[in-house]
């Protein structure tokens, strides 16, 4: 059985689930929750970062991050699954790439948020992540909002990005961005591990 060491809001852990899932590998792992701010050494052993995601194989082998791991998870299944081969490969990790700098830059928001009280924030700081979710959600809308013909490794980091922003900026992000609001529809409609992972709080 493989460890999956991760935490339920992230979004880099929720994206390797619903691979696992789509793959129908879900059942071949085991997911452990992780505390990075207090790691254990036994989690610092497998990911010298100390970050999650980190799947931890039969052998004791461990792969990190999120991006890595799909890979594995695919060729695992047989490959080309959701990481398509051509030029349709390099357009599911284009994709790929944009959802997790959302997700990347959502997350260094909130670590302003919760760690530096409101007179302590640094506005900039702030804004630059801001405009880096909104400048991606603008092209994600334009290129990237279509329903998909199938499920690949873009698309499910492009629906947890967004679940992320639900989670933590109360679906801010929804009112000026109603293709991507037909697009996650239509994922979750498709992908049932979408709403299984989904967490509140």
């Amino acid at each position: 059985m493989m460890i999956l060491r991760s935490s339920p809001p992230s979004p880099f852990g929720r994206k390797v689930k619903i691979a696992a899932a789509v793959l129908n590998l879900a059942d071949r792992i085991t997911v452990l929750d992780t505390d990075t701010m207090k790691p254990d050494e036994a989690f610092l052993a497998q990911n010298a970062l100390g970050k999650i995601p980190t799947l931890v194989l039969e052998n004791g082998e461990t792969l990190f991050d999120s991006r890595v791991i799909v890979e594995y998870l695919d060729a695992l299944a047989g490959g080309g699954r959701i990481v398509p081969s051509g030029w349709r490969r390099f357009e599911a990790l284009r994709l790929q790439a944009l959802a997790d700098g959302i997700m990347d830059a959502a997350i260094l928001r909130m670590y302003e948020i919760r760690w530096r009280s409101e007179e302590r924030r640094e506005p900039r700081w702030v804004d630059h992540q801001q405009g880096k979710i909104d400048r991606a959600l603008r092209l994600a809308e334009e290129r990237h909002s279509a329903p998909a013909a199938a499920i690949d490794i873009g698309t499910i980091a492009l629906a947890c990005a967004l679940g992320y922003l639900d989670l933590r900026f109360e679906g801010r992000w929804r009112e000026r961005h109603p293709r991507l609001v037909a697009f996650l529809d239509d994922f979750e409609r498709r992908v049932p591990a979408f709403a299984a992972t989904r967490v509140k709080g």
